[in-house]
């Protein structure tokens, strides 16, 4: 598959009136079409900081990003960007939540709102259209979230630890959700994680990161021999415990 997204030696350091941090270091891979790809690292070593480059928030010092092999200026691939919590406003309805993007583009149209009620519908949130955000569940408020994101058919999506405001349970099943969701739309897709288990359950592979200022450890391939590969089938199957075993050593050393 050819690469959309490739990052070559990026370096990036932070500075303050007390010096410099640096941040990341000689940081280098690419994703696939279609690939799911999970970041994990130990914390503070600069995953999401890495995710803002990406999404062109912050230039790297060093390095080249390329979208389609042109820079992140030239680029007209469309990146979507799902942070840590939803940022719904609850003076909107779900649906004018949803419908924001496509507002602030000057996209809404008899078309986009057509695909607004299909994905509404296809999401379960039909019934919830008229709702604010806060008569939703957090897993509903997160796919109101996606579904925002995704109406504006984003080519490649950055999602920086979208299920860590949820409850343990919740977000076991929000993360299959959305892991199911995203795979089933053949959208590609970056994570960055603090969350193995979420890592190995969503991914094909699995970049290492070492602690600040980060290096690429380790680039793991994860595949399963699931007939249904979905993130909670992955969590009981016997290769789940072999990548997570994996990654844990290799953080561990980093204590």
């Amino acid at each position: 598959m050819d690469a959309i997204l490739k990052l070559s030696k990026i370096n990036y350091a932070y500075h303050s009136y007390k010096g410099e941090t640096k941040a990341l270091s000689d940081i280098s891979f690419s994703v696939s079409s279609g690939e799911f790809t999970a970041i994990v690292g130990p914390s503070g070593c600069g995953k999401s900081t890495l995710l803002s480059l990406i999404a062109g928030l912050l230039k790297p010092e060093k390095g080249e990003i390329t979208l389609c092999g042109k820079t992140l200026d030239e680029s007209t691939v469309n990146v979507g960007y799902m942070l840590q919590h939803d940022h719904l406003f609850e003076w909107r309805s779900v649906y004018r939540n949803i419908l924001l993007g496509l507002e602030i583009q000057h996209k809404v149209n008899a078309q986009t709102r057509k695909k607004a009620d299909a994905l509404l519908e296809q999401y379960g949130l039909k019934n919830f259209r008229n709702a604010k955000p806060s008569d939703l569940s957090g897993g509903m408020r997160q796919r109101a979230a996606l579904i925002r994101t995704l109406i504006l058919e984003p080519e490649l999506l950055l999602l920086d630890e979208p299920f860590s405001a949820l409850d343990y349970q919740t977000r076991l099943s929000v993360s299959d959700d959305i892991g199911q969701i995203i795979r089933s739309s053949g959208k590609t897709a970056l994570l960055v994680t603090h969350d193995l288990s979420e890592a190995v359950s969503l991914a094909d592979r699995i970049i290492i990161l070492s602690r600040r200022p980060a290096t690429i450890v380790k680039i793991l391939p994860v595949t399963f021999a699931l007939e249904k590969d979905t993130p909670m089938e992955r969590r009981n199957a016997p290769e789940f415990k072999n990548y997570f075993n994996i990654i844990w050593k290799e953080l561990k050393t980093y204590e």
